[in-house]
C-alpha cells in the first residue's frame, strides 16, 4: 500500500515534467520484493503507469523534441525543462542531432550522464539593498531627500532563462516627515475673481497646516487663462490690453505664467499672489492642459526636488484637449517640451493642446501627483479625468475657494494612503506579474496585485514580483527595466541578463577535425556545420544531398526502399522521420525499427507490461509473451486452501487451466455435476455416527477415509476462522431427523469430521388442539357470517323505509279543474228583471 501511495504522489509530478515513463521503469525495477501479494500490487501499478503514459503521449509528446533544436542554445530556449546531452556517442544510428535535446529525465533514461547534460538555470542577485528609513517627525537629524529610503531593494540583476520565472520581493514603507513640494496652478479667468482673494493668503495658512505632516514643505504658484489666438480670446487691441468689460481692471490674457517657483517662504507666496489680477477669455473651456504640461516638464524653472510632488489644479470650468487647437489654426501636436521664457509659455499659438495620454505620460515620468480642485458643476467631468490619470484626486471647491486648504489636506492624505507600482517599458518577450501583501492580510494578484490601499505613515507593505522571459532577444544583449511607486521618485533598477547559450558553446572548437576535415565547429558534443555543409559530421555539401550514389548507402540488402520509407538519406546516412506524436520514434541504421509497432494486448502496446524496442516487446519482470500479456505471477491461481488451482490444474499466465474437465472457475473450485461436500459425505457420517443409512452395511469399507469426533451440541462444532478450510453441514437422516456436522481438510490432506451426537428429530402432531381449533374456527366463522347477514338486512330495511318516507312527503294532489271539463249547469238572466211597469 505504501508503494502504491508513493506511486500516485510521484506520478502526478513526473507526468507534467515529461519523465513519467522513466519513473514507471524505475518504480518497477526498484520495487520487486519476493512477497507475492506485493507483486500483484506492483503489477497493477505498472499497468496504471502505462495507461497514464499512453494517455499523455497522445497529447503530443515533449516540447523539447518538437523544437527540433540543432544546437544547445536552441534547446534551452525551447523550455525550462529541456536539456542538451553533450556526450559524444549519445546518439543511436538514424537519430538526428536534435535528439540530443529532450526532457532531463528522458535524457538520463537514454543513458546520458548527469554531468554531460547542459541545463543552465536562471538566478537573481541583489546589488543594492539599503534598509527603508525609520525616522520620526521632529527628530534632531535632518536627512536630505536623497538619503531617505522608502523602497527596498534598489538594484538587482536577474539572469533569465526562457520560460523560467525569477521572483523577488519588493518592500515599501512610507517615511514619516517626508519632504513635500506643492505647486498651486490657478485659473485666472474672470469667473475666478472671488477665488483669487482667498488664494492670496493661502501661502502662510497652508504652510502652517502642512507643518503637521512634514517639516520640509515648499510651495509655488502659477496661473493660466487661454491660448492668445482667436477664437479663444478677442484679438482687438483694446481687448488685448483689457479683456474685461466696463470699468473692470483686468490684465492682458496669457496662456500660462509661472508666478512663483517652489519656495519655503509662505510670506513671499502671499506677496506675489496678492499682486495678481484677473484676466478674461471668450469661450468657457480653459487652456489648463497647456499649463499642466509646462509645470510637469519645466522642472528646473518650477524648482521640483526629488520628493513628493503635488500639483493643485484649481478651476471652475472645463478644459481644451488635443484637436481643439484646429479652431485657432493650430495643427502641430504638442511636443511635450519646456517653452518658458521669463516664466511665460511662449508657444501656445504654435503647438496644439496636449492629449490626456500625453499628460499621463509626462506626469508619471516626473512623479507628479495631481489634485483637481474644481467646483461642483464640473465634478463629473474631472472625476472621469481622474480615472485616466493615475495617482490623482478630485476635490469640491467652494464657490470662492474658501475650503481650498482642507481640500488639499484631504486629497494629499487620500493620495499618500495608496501605493501603486508601475514598470518601465518591457523588452520584447518579457512579462511581469505582481502579487501584493497589504495591511490586515489583504492579498491580490494580476492588476490589483500592483497596489495597496489604506496605508498609514510608517506602514510597511510587500510585493512579490515575477519576471519571465518568453523568448531571447535577437542580439542577446542585456536590458534594464525600472519599477517604482507612482508619485514617488525612488525606483528599483533591474538588469535583465538573458541565458540564450550554453556554457559548452563557448568551449567549441571552430573548424574541428571531428567535423569532417574542419567543416564545422565541434561544440557541446555535436558538430555545428559551416555554411553549405550538412550531415551529422558535416560530411556533405548541399550539392551532394540528392546524389544517387549516396542513396545506395541508405538501402538495406535486397531492398529498393530508401531508409525503409521512414526517413531521408542525407550524405549516405538515414535520418529518420519524426512522427506527430514525439513519443513514437523510428530508429536503426535504415530506420527499420520503431517503438510503436509491437504486439498489443487490451489495446496497449506490449500489454502495458513492457517496452517496445525495434518492434519487439521487452517485458517487465514477471511477464512474458509476444505482447507481454502472460503474467508469471501465480497469486491469482492460489485457492483458499493454499493450493495452486486446488490441485486440479496448472497456472498459465496468471489463469488456472483445469486438467479435470469437470472442474472450472478461477481456481478450479467449481464442479457443476459434482455433489457438494455435505451431500457427498452425508451417508458416511450417518452410518459412522448413528449406525444407519444407505451405507450402514458397507460403512467399514467405504467410510473410513476421515477422522470423526463427536460433540455434545452445535455450539461445540469448529467455527470459521481456523486455518483449515471448513464446511458446516445440515442433513436429514432416514428418520427425517436433522443432524449437524463439519468437514475440513488440514494441510497434510487429512479429513476431519465433527458431528453433533444427538440428531434433532421432529415431534408428532397434537391432535386435540388441532381438532378443537378447527371446530372453534368453523363456529366463529359461522357466527361472523350470520352477524354480517343480519347487519346487511338491517341496512337494507332502513334504506327502503327511508325511501318510502321520502316519496310520501313529496306526494301532492292537483286541485285545478280539467280544462276540457264543462259544467252541466247553465245560468240565464231575464233582461227585463227589475224594470218599472209601463216602461
Amino acid at each position: 500500500m505504501r508503494a502504491l501511495m508513493f506511486f500516485v504522489a510521484a506520478s502526478s509530478a513526473d507526468l507534467h515534467s515529461g519523465s513519467f515513463p522513466i519513473f514507471c521503469l524505475h518504480f518497477l525495477e526498484h520495487n520487486n520484493p519476493p512477497i507475492q501479494t506485493n507483486l500483484t500490487l506492483l503489477t497493477w501499478a505498472g499497468i496504471l503507469c502505462c495507461l497514464i503514459w499512453s494517455g499523455s503521449a497522445q497529447q503530443g509528446g515533449s516540447d523539447c523534441i518538437k523544437a527540433n533544436a540543432k544546437s544547445c542554445g536552441e534547446c534551452i530556449q525551447a523550455g525550462p525543462n529541456c536539456g542538451w546531452c553533450k556526450k559524444t556517442d549519445f546518439l543511436q544510428e538514424g537519430e538526428p542531432t536534435s535528439a540530443r535535446c529532450d526532457d532531463l529525465a528522458a535524457l538520463k533514461s537514454k543513458g546520458c550522464p548527469e554531468q554531460d547534460i547542459e541545463n543552465p538555470r536562471g538566478s537573481k542577485r541583489v546589488l543594492e539593498d539599503r534598509e527603508v528609513t525609520n525616522r520620526k517627525i521632529g527628530a534632531a537629524e535632518k536627512l536630505k531627500p536623497e538619503a531617505i529610503t522608502q523602497i527596498q531593494p534598489q538594484k538587482l540583476v536577474l539572469q533569465l532563462r526562457v520560460g523560467e520565472p525569477q521572483t523577488f520581493s519588493l518592500k515599501f514603507k512610507r517615511a514619516e516627515d517626508y519632504p513635500i513640494d506643492l505647486y498651486y496652478l490657478m485659473d485666472l479667468s474672470y469667473s475666478m475673481k472671488d477665488d483669487l482673494e482667498n488664494v492670496k493668503s493661502l501661502g502662510t495658512a497652508l504652510m502652517h497646516e502642512m507643518e503637521k505632516i512634514t517639516s520640509d514643505f515648499r510651495i509655488g504658484f502659477g496661473s493660466f487663462v487661454e491660448k492668445t489666438v482667436m477664437p479663444y480670446i478677442s484679438t482687438t487691441p483694446a481687448k488685448l490690453r483689457n479683456p474685461c468689460t466696463g470699468d473692470q481692471n483686468c490684465t492682458s490674457p496669457f496662456s500660462y505664467k509661472n508666478v512663483l517657483s517652489l519656495t519655503s517662504e509662505g510670506n513671499k507666496f502671499n506677496e506675489l499672489v496678492g499682486k495678481q489680477h484677473i484676466s478674461g477669455n471668450l469661450d468657457s473651456p480653459e487652456g489648463g492642459f497647456d499649463a499642466i504640461m509646462q509645470v510637469a516638464v519645466c522642472g528646473d524653472q518650477i524648482g521640483w526636488r526629488n520628493v513628493t510632488r503635488l500639483l493643485v489644479f484649481s478651476t471652475d470650468a472645463g478644459f481644451h484637449f488635443a484637436g481643439d487647437g484646429k479652431l485657432g489654426g493650430i495643427v502641430l501636436p504638442n511636443d511635450g517640451k519646456c517653452h518658458l521664457e521669463n516664466n511665460m509659455y511662449t508657444m501656445s499659438h504654435y503647438y496644439d493642446y496636449p492629449s490626456i495620454a500625453h499628460l499621463v505620460q509626462k506626469l508619471s515620468e516626473n512623479n507628479i501627483q495631481t489634485i483637481f480642485a474644481v467646483t461642483e458643476e464640473f465634478q463629473a467631468v474631472y472625476k472621469e479625468l481622474k480615472n485616466l490619470i493615475p495617482k490623482s484626486a478630485v476635490g469640491t471647491l467652494s464657490s470662492n475657494s474658501s475650503n481650498v486648504i482642507q481640500l488639499i489636506i484631504d486629497a494629499y492624505n487620500s493620495l499618500s494612503s495608496e501605493v501603486i507600482l508601475e514598470n518601465s517599458k518591457l523588452p520584447k518577450g518579457v512579462t511581469i506579474s505582481y502579487k501584493s501583501y497589504c495591511k490586515n492580510g489583504v492579498n491580490d494578484t494580476q492588476e490589483d496585485g500592483r497596489k495597496c490601499s489604506n496605508i498609514s505613515i510608517g506602514d510597511e507593505v510587500r510585493f512579490e514580483i515575477n519576471v519571465t522571459a518568453n523568448e531571447c532577444p535577437k542580439k542577446g544583449q542585456n536590458e534594464t527595466i525600472k519599477i517604482k511607486p507612482l508619485g514617488f521618485t525612488e525606483e528599483v533598477e533591474i538588469n535583465l541578463q538573458f541565458i540564450c547559450d550554453c556554457l559548452c558553446q563557448s568551449e567549441g572548437e571552430p573548424n574541428s577535425p571531428a567535423c569532417h576535415d574542419g567543416n564545422g565547429t565541434f561544440e557541446c558534443g555535436a558538430c555545428r556545420c559551416n555554411e553549405g555543409r550538412i550531415g551529422r559530421l558535416c560530411e556533405c555539401s548541399t550539392d551532394e544531398v540528392n546524389s544517387e550514389d549516396m542513396d545506395a548507402y541508405c538501402r538495406r540488402e535486397n531492398s529498393t526502399e530508401i531508409c525503409s520509407n521512414n526517413g531521408e538519406c542525407i550524405c549516405g546516412q538515414c535520418v529518420c522521420k519524426k512522427r506527430e506524436n514525439t513519443n513514437e520514434v523510428y530508429s536503426g541504421k535504415y530506420c527499420e525499427c520503431d517503438n510503436f509497432n509491437c504486439d498489443r494486448s487490451n489495446g496497449l502496446i506490449c500489454g502495458g507490461n513492457g517496452i517496445c524496442k525495434c518492434r519487439v516487446c521487452e517485458c517487465f519482470p514477471n511477464f512474458t509473451g509476444s505482447a507481454c500479456d502472460c503474467s508469471l505471477d501465480t497469486t491469482p491461481c492460489l485457492a483458499a486452501n493454499g493450493q495452486i488451482c486446488n490441485g486440479r490444474g496448472t497456472c498459465e499466465c496468471g489463469t488456472c487451466n483445469c486438467t479435470d474437465p469437470k472442474f472450472q472457475g478461477p481456481t478450479c473450485e467449481m464442479c457443476q455435476t459434482c455433489l457438494g461436500v455435505c451431500a457427498e459425505h452425508k451417508d458416511c457420517v450417518q452410518c459412522r455416527a448413528f449406525d444407519k443409512g444407505e451405507k450402514k452395511e458397507t460403512c467399514s469399507q467405504e467410510c473410513m477415509h476421515f477422522n470423526m469426533t463427536r460433540v455434545e451440541s452445535r455450539d461445540k462444532l469448529p467455527q470459521p476462522g481456523q486455518p483449515d478450510p471448513l464446511s458446516h453441514c445440515k442433513e436429514k437422516d432416514v428418520d427425517d431427523c436433522w443432524f449437524y456436522f463439519t468437514y475440513s481438510v488440514n494441510s497434510n490432506g487429512e479429513a476431519n469430521v465433527h458431528v453433533v451426537e444427538t440428531p434433532e428429530c421432529p415431534s408428532g402432531p397434537d391432535i386435540i388442539p388441532i381438532v378443537a381449533g378447527v371446530v372453534a374456527g368453523i363456529v366463529l366463522i359461522g357466527l361472523a357470517l350470520l352477524l354480517i347477514w343480519k347487519l346487511l338486512m338491517i341496512i337494507h330495511d332502513r334504506r327502503e323505509f327511508a325511501k318510502f318516507e321520502k316519496e310520501k312527503m313529496n306526494a301532492k294532489w292537483d286541485t285545478q279543474e280539467n280544462p276540457i271539463y264543462k259544467s252541466p249547469i247553465n245560468n240565464f238572466k231575464n233582461p227585463n228583471y227589475g224594470r218599472k211597469a209601463g216602461l
